[in-house]
């Protein structure tokens, strides 16, 4: 049964073609779309009937286009930069600051390092941020690459950023060179960054090296234990692949709730097939309700399906996450959304106040801790009742759990596109939407990434 129809691209051509929503016999939802010369692909994108499909979503009819959009030409998805098509203006944006990496994983969303080195210059990086604060800035300042911390300079690109504007510098790292090279942590700390957005697929060597391409455990863990000894905050961030380490959820959960306050959260990212990547495209597809279904299952219920919610000022397909207040006893409190559960907030809720919201959730020992999130918890929490006292032990004591469900060619939908508010700077065309930027064709040829 069809419910819905959107846009989409095919999957070999990349040509923009009608796509359906379709409830399945099977009581699933895929979408199915055909192209004239390629024929036709179905894809699944939603473990559920149309009903919990449905009551996931939370309508945002806010629009915040992007400061000075270009006008559009050949239409979403070819004219990114960002157009004035686009319905926001973006919270996080990724700087690439070079190709090169230490790594050279089977799944990498950038292939890293099977080109020429290319680093951006300090110059440029400069004008990227000029740019950026011109166009919506201050935003949340993601350094990738490749791997960055292959640039020694990178203090002095966090420095520049800090006086440029930017507060919130999100470092994404495999953590070879934080677990390697003593001080470093601190060195980048001290710098200016915020977190260290930790590459963590697992608590065995055997996911990594199916994932990784080497053995990579106990340069995780002394990468944590680093961090942890320089104040520096982490989040893991497991890419999750069926069949690899889909059994590993509740374990990695676990151990990063072992590891508060110093692991803030653990950020899933289910596999998505752009890029380099090696592994089987499979039809059975990791989806937001098996991943909460997952989550609940391998925790023994200590995080429950009934805790999360779907993204807010992005489209609330794209994303999942939940908060949590670690009690005195080592238990876990749910905490309400940071819009409340009211959806004449959710409907109206900004990139700013998203981008705000992820700074304080994953910083350095900070949390979102409120007179409401206080209102919330249970009597007895900490031994004294006062706001002050109380907020002084959420700082330690809050933790988040969430998970992007990135778009390739094959479940790409226009409509959650244009909501996208997570983007890659490029030195020609400015921001460009993530699932965009690093869209690929089956046979691997990017539309953007050049």
């Amino acid at each position: 049964m069809v419910f819905a129809k959107t846009k989409s691209v095919c999957p070999v051509c990349l040509k923009v073609i009608p796509a359906e929503k379709d409830a399945d016999r099977d009581g699933n939802i895929y979408m199915l779309k055909s192209c004239p010369e390629h024929g036709s692909f179905k894809t699944l994108i939603w473990e559920g009937d149309v009903r919990s499909y449905l009551n996931w979503q939370i309508e945002n009819r806010s629009i915040e286009a992007p400061v000075d959009g270009k006008e559009p030409s050949k239409g979403c998805p070819y004219d990114c930069g960002l157009c004035k098509e686009h319905l926001r203006k973006g919270c996080c944006m990724l700087l690439e600051l070079t190709t090169r990496c230490n790594l050279r994983c089977p799944v990498c969303f950038a292939s890293a390092g099977e080109k020429e080195s290319n680093d951006l210059s300090l110059e440029e990086i400069e004008k990227q941020y000029d740019y950026l604060m011109s166009h919506g800035g201050p935003f949340n300042i993601q350094l990738s690459g490749g791997e960055p911390t292959m640039r020694d300079d990178l203090p002095e690109i966090i420095s520049m950023g800090l006086k440029k504007g930017f507060s919130f510098f999100q470092l994404n790292t495999n953590g070879i060179r934080l677990a390697e090279e003593p001080g470093y942590a601190l060195e980048l700390k001290d710098a200016g960054l915020s977190c260290a957005f930790l590459q963590f697929d697992s608590l065995s060597d055997d996911a990594y090296l199916v994932l990784r391409g080497r053995k990579l455990r106990d340069l995780k863990l002394k990468a944590i234990e680093n961090c942890r000894e320089a104040g520096l905050g982490v989040v893991l961030v497991p890419v999750i692949a069926p069949g690899v380490n889909d059994n590993e959820i509740g374990d990695i959960l676990k151990f990063a709730v072992s590891n508060i306050p110093y692991v803030r959260g653990v950020h899933f990212q289910p596999v998505s097939y752009f890029g380099r990547n090696s592994l089987d495209r499979s039809l059975k597809r990791i989806t937001i309700p098996l991943m909460l279904r997952l989550i609940e299952e391998q925790t023994g219920g200590i995080m429950k399906k009934a805790d999360f919610a779907g993204g807010e000022a992005e489209n609330p397909y794209c994303s999942f996450h939940a908060s949590y207040l670690r009690r005195k006893d080592g238990s876990l409190k749910s905490l309400p959304r940071a819009g409340g559960n009211s959806s004449c907030c959710c409907c109206n809720t900004a990139s700013d106040d998203t981008r705000n919201f992820v700074a304080t959730q994953w910083g350095s020992l900070s949390a979102p801790a409120t007179q409401d999130t206080y209102r919330s918890a249970d009597n007895g929490l900490t031994e004294t009742s006062s706001l002050d006292a109380f907020l002084e032990y959420a700082l330690k004591n809050t933790f988040t759990v969430s998970g992007m469900i990135f778009q390739d060619a094959y479940n790409l939908d226009l409509q959650r596109l244009k909501r996208c508010y997570i983007c890659e700077m490029d030195r020609d065309l400015g921001m460009v939407p993530f699932c965009a930027y690093n869209l690929t064709d089956s046979n691997g040829k990017y539309l953007y990434r050049k």
